[in-house]
């Protein structure tokens, strides 16, 4: 079996798996992120180190092939950034999303939801924290039927609580 559809066959096992076992709520203390991420990507080791300071644990991968495998867990091109992050439970946070809003989505998942995504890379965001630089954002609700809405917006730096 290719390396490729191994991979595949994984990522489809670890969502039946957690599809099963639907969480209406996760303690941070609960919830480990499996981070997956090229290899060189600096950025995200900055969401990362984010993420831990607020009592978060990362678990780094790094696939062979990352936007299949985005692409396998649902997540639109239109949604995808430079990583993504997958809780035990099985909800995906694509991209730089500050921890104020995956606590708050992981405190009560809508139904049906996939997880959050704060698409490319907007400047200001964790990671993303080189410089005094901020681009406004949306932080997206991604659903499992494919649908999105805006879960939060982003105006200022200080709208992301860090």
């Amino acid at each position: 079996m290719k390396t490729g559809k191994i991979v595949s066959s994984l990522f489809a096992l670890l969502l039946s798996i957690t599809a099963a076992s639907q969480v209406s709520a996760q303690s941070i203390d609960d919830v480990t992120l499996n981070t997956y991420k090229e290899e060189t990507c600096g950025c995200c080791g900055g969401w990362m180190e984010h993420m831990d300071a607020r009592g978060y644990h990362n678990i780094t991968h790094h696939p062979a092939d990352l936007n299949g495998m985005k692409e396998e867990l649902g997540i639109k091109r239109e949604w995808q950034s430079c990583h993504t992050a997958v809780t035990d439970a099985g909800f995906l946070f694509e991209g730089h999303v500050p921890e104020k809003f995956v606590t708050q989505f992981l405190a009560s998942p809508p139904e049906g939801a996939l997880g959050l995504a704060v698409p490319g890379m907007p400047l200001g965001t964790p990671g993303m924290d080189f410089s005094d630089a901020f681009t406004p954002y949306d932080v997206i609700l991604m659903m499992k039927d494919g649908s999105s809405s805006v879960f939060a917006s982003v105006k200022t730096k200080a709208d992301q609580g860090i």
